[in-house]
């Protein structure tokens, strides 16, 4: 298999996830679920990501469609494709799989998958993070991971549209 077939492989739906976990829980792995646009992937998002990776055995990303970014984030984005953005996403080693969602959060998709241990960013508190209440049914956990100062997507695109 080369290189761009192991990422791809990375690249499931919802039910190919779900049963990938399964097989991941007969040998005690724990799955980490965080979820995000992943637009321009920066320094901040390398941070985020490895230190969510560290919780767990697997990291699994749920991933906004385009049409769901253009919802959240305005017609103008996303800037990248999904089809790209999940492609970078899977390319790194500490992502074990990327599985799209369609809809404003992943509430469905964390439903589906049962994750151990679920991420998101300190702008949240662990109380008011879509999906919460469901880890938290099956006994897993709900972490937030501080960000680095300055580095955002939205900060990022703003400052090229003001050197342009």
């Amino acid at each position: 298999m080369t290189n761009l077939q192991k990422i791809n492989s990375k690249i499931v739906s919802a039910s190919k996830a779900a049963e990938i976990i399964a097989g991941w829980r007969k040998s005690n792995c724990k799955v980490v679920f965080t979820n995000g646009c992943f637009d321009l992937v920066h320094k901040g998002h390398i941070d985020y990501l490895s230190k969510a990776a560290d919780m767990g055995t697997h990291l699994i990303i749920g991933l906004n469609t385009d049409a769901s970014v253009s919802r959240i984030k305005g017609p103008s984005r996303p800037v990248s494709s999904e089809e790209s953005r999940a492609l970078v996403m899977a390319a790194f080693d500490f992502v074990s799989l990327v599985v799209f969602f369609d809809e404003d959060t992943p509430y469905e998709l964390i439903k589906a998958l049962q994750p151990d241990i679920l991420v998101k960013g300190a702008d949240y508190t662990p109380d008011n993070i879509v999906g919460a209440d469901l880890v938290r049914q099956h006994g897993g956990q709900v972490a937030t991971i501080a960000f680095i100062p300055g580095f955002s997507t939205s900060a990022l695109i703003k400052r090229i549209i003001d050197n342009s």
